[in-house]
């Protein structure tokens, strides 16, 4: 039983414009608590009106990150999990959809007594009571809360403003603190700094009902005092709580600089704490391995790079592994829909193929497969880069020149990859779908069996996290395996491949897995599938291809 404690509540608010950073500086201001000896659990609440974020485009969204227990998430929780080193689950994340479903389903059960059905209080006390719910039943000594969107801007977040201040009402103010993220301006093309949004932004604010404790100002360099001197005056916030956050390299030098600033400081006064010295020897000596001299280049073949986030997981997770072996990687985007991706892939050290859905691209991503298996190019699969790997394999090795998945081409005479049958009737789009964190068995003697033996230690069994409709179809297991690709990995009731690799003595590196590992690195403990693909980059850049 957990001890009886008293939780704190951290809110942290955007304002200026949307995207200004409130997930990075959230999951920053984790590290630095959890860096002192606190317990820490963060919570994302997102305004969109979607019941997840499942349905939503990469293409406008960026990436849909997902939890263990198969909740389809925002993507902030990744930064949080990278960051804090945590596992977090579907009480981590909620929207206003799914608010304002549950004040409905209470409505029609009669549960309020048939009064009118209200924004204030019933929609503000659903909020609250989800807030918390995650309090009592982790007991942290902090809660962190971000709260997405622009407060004072965007329409939907108004509610969370009105929640937030009752919240703080009745649990006590002491036990609150409100930062507010913001960014300063700069006109063009003199480039001068400017604070007037940031103060437009903060009375906004203070029209809501909610008065920021600590105020975080995104720049591109360091402030100008007396623009300190002006905010402060203007917002009514004392100079030690205003903290700026200055454009870094690597988003995991962000909590040293903060560090740096006193933000855990400016918390932690503000709450009634001492401030203890914070334990960042690992983070900063992760930090500056990351600027390594010992360059290599990846190529990434997919189909949503024009959204900068749509594969931030997997960037992340090769950031992680390259800090760990001390490299520089020049991580290179390339579209799976240009004519020329055997051209752009033919100098690189390796080659991802990350997840995706649907036809487009698919093409290009078979191209770069088929290249990296004959020329010996490492090659890394995850998700839909394991069924493009097993597309190009049966085209290309077994002859059967239209094999493809039923997803892309329903008619196919070789469904290598298929939706399963048990899968087929299910009535809603996100129910065909294998979602969070399943078991595999690993096949002794293979390649991700010694891959992942810190992880398994010896038996053989993993899980990793899915996020996929379509499987590798059993029906074709055995001709695939007969014809020289290794089925790595299974369920545990061996219908379903997990992971697929070519011998060692056929190829240096090429493995593929139908999960998304990517969303279980960490900052401070890099993914063994991603070490050992960039390992086998390194050795191939070292031999002078």
């Amino acid at each position: 039983m957990k001890e009886n404690k008293k939780t704190r509540f951290i809110f942290v608010t955007g304002g200026v414009i949307s995207g200004v950073g409130k997930g990075i500086t959230a999951a920053s201001l984790g590290r630095l608590l959890v860096a002192r000896g606190f317990s820490v659990v963060p919570l994302k609440i997102d305004p969109y009106l979607n019941e997840d974020a499942g349905t939503m485009n990469p293409l406008q969204h960026g990436e849909v990150f997902v939890t263990d227990d198969g909740l389809e998430t925002d993507l902030d929780l990744g930064h949080y999990e990278r960051f804090l080193s945590i596992n977090l689950c579907r009480h981590s994340n909620f929207t206003s959809g799914n608010v304002l479903r549950a004040v409905i389903d209470k409505e029609r059960r009669g549960e309020f007594s048939g009064k009118q059905v209200m924004f204030v209080p019933h929609v503000t006390d659903e909020i609250q009571s989800r807030i918390r719910k995650v309090a009592d039943e982790s007991r942290p000594d902090f809660l962190l809360v971000e709260i997405g969107g622009t407060m004072g801007a965007d329409m939907e977040v108004q509610p969370y403003a009105e929640a937030i201040r009752q919240f703080a009402l009745k649990n006590g103010r002491e036990n609150c603190c409100f930062v507010h993220v913001v960014k300063a301006d700069y006109t063009f093309p003199a480039d001068e700094e400017k604070t007037k949004p940031i103060q437009h932004s903060v009375r906004m604010l203070l029209g809501l009902g909610v008065m920021p404790d600590v105020l975080v100002v995104r720049t591109k360099r360091r402030m100008e005092k007396d623009n300190f001197k002006k905010l402060s005056l203007y917002c009514s916030i004392a100079p030690e709580q205003i903290i700026e956050s200055v454009d870094a390299a690597s988003i995991y030098e962000i909590p040293l600089a903060l560090e740096k600033n006193g933000l855990a400081k400016a918390v932690l006064k503000n709450l009634g704490f001492k401030s203890k010295r914070p334990e960042l020897a690992d983070w900063k000596q992760r930090c500056q391995r990351l600027k390594s001299k010992k360059n290599i280049t990846i190529g990434m073949v997919g189909k949503y790079h024009a959204q900068p986030d749509a594969y931030i997981s997997v960037n992340e997770a090769i950031s992680h592994a390259a800090a760990g072996l001390g490299l520089a990687v020049n991580l290179v985007p390339i579209d799976s829909d240009s004519e020329d991706v055997e051209k752009k892939i033919r100098n690189t050290d390796g080659v991802i193929v990350p997840g995706g859905y649907g036809s487009r691209g698919t093409e290009g991503m078979t191209e770069a497969i088929n290249f990296s298996r004959r020329k010996k190019i490492p090659f890394l699969g995850l998700c839909f880069g394991l069924q493009m790997a097993v597309i190009e394999f049966s085209r290309n090795v077994l002859g059967w020149e239209k094999a493809n998945s039923s997803e892309i081409d329903p008619k196919t005479p070789y469904p290598v990859i298929d939706i399963l049958e048990s899968q087929k009737d299910a009535k809603h789009l996100g129910g065909t779908q294998r979602l969070g964190s399943y078991p595999a068995v690993l096949k002794k003697g293979t390649r991700v069996w010694d891959i992942y033996q810190k992880w398994h230690k010896g038996k053989g069994r993993i899980e990793e996290r899915h996020r996929h409709r379509y499987e590798v179809n059993p029906d074709y297991h055995k001709q695939l395996t007969k014809a020289g690709l290794v089925l790595s990995g299974f369920s545990p009731d061996g219908k379903l491949a997990e992971f697929i690799e070519l011998p060692k003595s056929k190829h240096p590196f090429f493995v593929a897995t139908q999960a998304h590992p990517e969303f279980k690195s960490r900052f401070l403990e890099p993914h063994p599938l991603f070490v050992a693909f960039l390992r086998a980059c390194v050795n191939r850049h070292k031999a002078g291809y």
